[in-house]
């Protein structure tokens, strides 16, 4: 059930593995639309505000930001099939709570609230697992199109979900719609239980989560082609978020219509999110990601002038473009940050992108639901619009990186060394010191070679770095790192990849007669704390450790 089952698979569909959990979370994700609709009608029955309306999306969004990062700290040192299991077990348990709530007669605006934010939390911590298990499934060559698979899914089920979500509101009422979505839960609980992951075995002890936490962020902040990403999906997030979050509003104000017509509004983005899906493949051997990403914004944008016109038929066809705009950015971010992630840090970069993204979509939610209070529903789409449209003007500041294949798997040939002075794990601090020896005539290169090893070295975990010339021997150069504790020192050369060998190899290049660098590892000492010994003391050479100190 593996993808190691089929070597050369030409499709993500051929990996029976994927082929099941697409299904099981294709019938989840209906679920969930079902799920979403039920909730955004009740709170317009409840006779709530424009704002609380908006604020559903928003409460689903919300925790995304604010969990996200620790979930996928979760996710790259637990299992992440358990944490998928965990998380989908906890959305059943809330959705039939909130169906009986419902049958009961017990529901109100902020109790709605609060139990679509409590599903929010399960998904946030579903989301990093969920998208990081998906290289667990396919071979990397396959990511690609495997993440584009499941963007589909999620909007076939948005096309043809919210309709199915309001007939079954129309029929028997917002209860049943949180009852159906409970149910779709199971489908993919027992699938997940059957998966026996094939992974490479742990060769380090896991993180603590507060550290791995800050790993994640350090990653992401040296990382300029994902940081691209965030900025960029972030403002698409805020102006994006207003289509979905005032579809209630635009139904019933602008096109005076009801359940019915809001699931048709919804079903008519979802056709196009799927139609987006299936062109993504095409457009990506066509064209460059930040042309993707522009072309899509301009259709969010040009989608949500012509909804706010209150024509129906209108507004079907504006909607169609508009959720063909949504999934094509939002894959085109998603596959992005993914294949620029080695596996050892993807679920926390998918994190922050979730974070970046769904933050943007919280904020655009309060936001432009505030804007539909004051100014009416046709205003807060036209302000979106032209927010969106910063978004094209965005990618002459920042450019979308390319999507590339490189090559992130861990470096081989790299041995642990051994020490005179034995140490432990949590010895500590380490300091490194690298000795390299430089022609004149290669100093500017070598500059400009240090420059980016610098980055490489902070990204993967060194602390401190310098680079330091001799005075006394000019071909003399020094750099100088340090780490918390001796496993950190393991761990930064653990996380070296293979596409980082094209910085080795031009630092190589430059070396005086190909003479290798001196390697210093030390230990830091202290002084004044020692207790008093004489010279023979043989306690002196013991290592300290202080996994506390971080300098």
């Amino acid at each position: 059930m593996t993808a190691a089952a089929q070597p050369f698979p030409t499709s993500p569909f051929r990996i029976p593995l994927f082929r099941q959990v697409w299904t099981a979370s294709l019938c989840s994700n209906f679920g969930g639309l079902i799920q979403s609709v039920g909730a955004s009608w009740m709170m317009t029955g409840l006779g709530a505000s424009p704002q609380m309306i908006a604020l559903v999306q928003a409460s689903t969004s919300l925790p995304i930001m604010l969990l996200s990062l620790w979930a996928g700290a979760m996710a790259d040192n637990l299992d992440r099939r358990r944490i998928l299991l965990a998380a989908q077990s906890f959305m059943l348990v809330v959705s039939l709570m909130l169906a009986v709530g419902t049958w009961a007669g017990w529901i109100t605006p902020w109790l709605l609230l609060a139990f679509t934010f409590l599903i929010g939390c399960g998904t946030a911590i579903n989301g990093p697992a969920w998208q990081a298990s998906v290289g667990d499934m396919v071979p990397r060559p396959l990511l690609s199109s495997a993440v584009a698979y499941n963007s589909m899914g999620f909007n076939i089920a948005r096309s043809v979900g919210p309709a199915i979500g309001g007939a079954i509101i129309a029929a028997a009422g917002a209860a049943a719609a949180f009852a159906a979505n409970a149910v779709s839960y199971v489908g993919l609980i027992v699938v997940l239980k059957r998966w026996q992951p094939n992974l490479p075995p742990r060769r380090l002890p896991r993180e603590r989560l507060g550290v791995a936490m800050e790993a994640g962020v350090r990653y992401v902040r040296l990382s300029p082609p994902i940081l691209t990403v965030l900025m960029r999906a972030s403002l698409f997030g805020l102006a994006a978020s207003a289509i979905p979050a005032l579809m209630p509003l635009v139904a019933r104000d602008l096109v005076r219509g009801g359940p019915l017509t809001y699931g048709i509004l919804l079903g008519a983005f979802g056709i196009g999110a799927v139609g987006g899906a299936l062109l993504a493949r095409r457009l990506r051997e066509k064209a460059t990601t930040e042309q993707i990403v522009r072309l899509a914004s301009l259709g969010l944008a040009v989608g949500g002038i012509f909804t706010a016109m209150g024509n129906l038929p209108l507004a079907i066809p504006a909607l169609a473009l508009a959720g063909a705009g949504w999934v094509l950015a939002l894959s085109t971010f998603n596959v992005s940050v993914q294949l620029a992630s080695p596996r050892w840090v993807v679920a926390r970069a998918i994190a922050l992108y979730q974070m970046a993204t769904f933050g943007g979509m919280a904020a655009g939610s309060w936001l432009f639901g505030s804007v539909a209070s004051s100014h009416g529903v046709a205003h807060a789409l036209i302000a979106a619009a032209a927010i969106q449209l910063l978004s094209v003007v965005a990618g002459f500041v920042r450019r979308m990186p390319e999507i590339t294949q490189a090559d992130l798997a861990p470096r081989s040939g790299w041995v642990e060394p051994t020490t005179a002075v034995p140490v432990q794990p949590r010895s500590g601090p380490i300091v490194i010191t690298v000795e390299h020896r430089i022609a004149e005539a290669n100093v500017a290169r070598f500059l400009t070679v240090m420059s980016e090893r610098r980055r490489i070295r902070r990204r993967d975990g060194a602390r401190a770095w310098q680079l330091l010339r001799d005075l006394g021997e000019p071909t003399l150069w020094v750099e100088r790192f340090h780490f918390g504790t001796w496993l950190d020192y393991v761990r930064h050369n653990e996380r070296r990849t293979q596409a980082d060998a094209v910085n080795s190899d031009a630092l190589h290049a430059l070396w005086i007669d190909g003479q290798p660098p001196v390697i210093h590892r030390r230990i830091e000492r202290q002084t004044g704390s020692l207790p008093a010994a004489d010279a023979g003391d043989t306690q002196l050479l013991e290592p300290i450790t202080d996994p506390t100190r971080s300098s």
